[in-house]
């Protein structure tokens, strides 16, 4: 599933490890989501784009 988690995240100046603390999951479950090798639960998406300052659509690109 294709997002945006990296490039926000980024822009925020936030650490993988950082905003796995904040969605309290590990680094290594941001890593995969990022990579697309792990689709979030919904719970944890809309945790990610709260985190994020964006809407859940904005973060996975649904409305491409």
């Amino acid at each position: 599933m294709q997002n945006r988690i990296k490039e926000l995240r980024e822009q925020h100046g936030v650490s993988q490890g950082k905003l796995a603390d904040l969605c309290k999951v590990s680094r290594q479950t941001i890593n995969a989501i990022e990579n697309a090798k792990y689709a979030p639960s919904l719970q944890l998406a809309f945790d990610l784009a709260k985190h994020l300052g964006v809407t859940v659509d904005e973060l996975f690109n649904m409305n491409d």
